[in-house]
This record gives structure tokens, sequence and C-alpha cells, in this order.
């Protein structure tokens, strides 16, 4: 199962922030970023609309220029990071999942990767038309469909976008789904799964990975159930 840092490693340092995708990256196979863009249009790593819950600052992300924004203390005297000081972070190195948060920011999104595309790039949303687009404008590109509680079809929704991925929420995780996921060609990767029963469970269901808050922590204990 392939083990997916959750906003870097958001148990281990400050959510998308480089400390905590630095972190991620020591154990596992892909880091995963939420992306919105600043007012003046560039794509960062936040995962809210406003900074107040992870920065010493107020009002929404798209109040803030760049040089505005960078001001801010996202946690531990971090700044936030632009979607291009990402790329150069993990750049050869490590495999990224990126989360659009916006539906209509897709094509600036897209330009910035393709500047600096990472050894393996996943692109996820919660919006299906993000997902639809995703793949328009990057045929070659793995694009993932995060389901929520009111999906009722995750599977077949995911089809019709084109999606090679299903991202659902945990708890609204069976058998069934990952067995007509992969029946469709889908991978499925649930999150957030940060407890020991929940990762024997999710070995038990057969998915193809999960997001976690600490990819160490998860490793080891996977390791271990192994040996």
């Amino acid at each position: 199962m392939l083990i997916i840092g959750h906003r870097g490693a958001r148990a281990l340092a400050p959510e998308n922030t480089l400390p905590a995708l630095l972190k991620g990256m020591a154990c596992a196979d892909l880091v995963e970023i939420d992306v919105r863009l600043t007012g003046d249009e560039i794509p960062v790593a936040i995962h809210d609309a406003t900074v107040d819950r992870t920065t010493d600052g107020t009002g929404p992300v798209k109040g803030y220029t760049i040089e505005e924004l960078k001001r801010l203390d996202a946690g531990e005297g971090e700044a936030i990071p632009t979607l291009r000081e990402v790329l150069d972070l993990v750049h050869g190195q490590m495999g990224l999942i990126v989360e659009i948060k916006e539906p209509g920011t897709e094509a600036i999104v897209v330009s910035v990767l393709m500047d600096r595309m990472p050894q393996r790039l996943i692109l996820i949303s919660f919006n299906p038309e993000s997902v639809a687009m995703v793949k328009r404008l990057l045929p070659g590109v793995r694009a993932g469909l995060i389901s929520t509680a009111e999906v009722d079809d995750p599977v077949g929704l995911a089809r019709r976008v084109q999606a090679d991925l299903i991202l659902p929420r945990w708890d609204r995780l069976s058998r069934e789904v990952v067995e007509r996921a992969h029946g469709a060609g889908l991978s499925v990767i649930p999150g957030t799964l940060n407890r020991e029963d929940d990762l024997d469970e999710a070995v038990r269901l057969g998915v193809d990975g999960f997001a976690t808050d600490d990819p160490c922590a998860a490793r080891r204990y996977l390791e271990e159930r192994r040996g």
C-alpha cells in the first residue's frame, strides 16, 4: 500500500509547510498538499479558504497578495509555501499529490506544474468538474475524486469524469466499494488513517494506499506487522 503524507506530515510539523513536507518525504511514498490562489493568482499550499486557523493572520487567502501572505507565520516561524517552492523541494525525490481546492483554478495550477513536473503526480479534488478539467489539460496525469458522505456512487461518478482513483472518507469505505472500484480499474486511497486499528482494516480491505498525518509512524507499524 502507498503511504501518503497528508498535508506533508501534519502531525509532525505545521501542515502544508516545507518542514511538514520534508518530514513526510522521509517516510511516505508521496506527499500531499492543498492548493489555493492568492489575490494575485499565485498557487500556494494552504487548506482553508481563510488564513485564520493555520497562521497568525485573518481573512481570506484571496485577500492577500503573495508578498503579504509570505509575511504571515504558518506555524513555528514558517511561511506558507508557493506551489513552485513545493515543486522545487520534491523535484526528483518524491511523488506529489495536489488537491485543487477551488474550481476554476485548474489551468493556473497546471501551468505551474508543467514548468517543474514532479516524478510522480496525482491531481485530486472534491469537485468532479475539476477532475474532468485536469484530465483535459494534462491527459496523461493520474487524477482522483475525493468522495464525501453525500456521494452515493463514488465509483460511477469517478468513471464519468475519467478519474483514475477514488479517495473516499475512511468511515464511508467498505469492501464492496473497494471491489467495485477495482473492478472498474480505479485505485482506492482513503483518508485519513492515523490509528493502528484503521491500518489493520485497510490491509484487510485491500486498499491501494492511504493518507495519514504521520507517515513515519504508519510505516513503522506496517513494517512491524509484516515482520
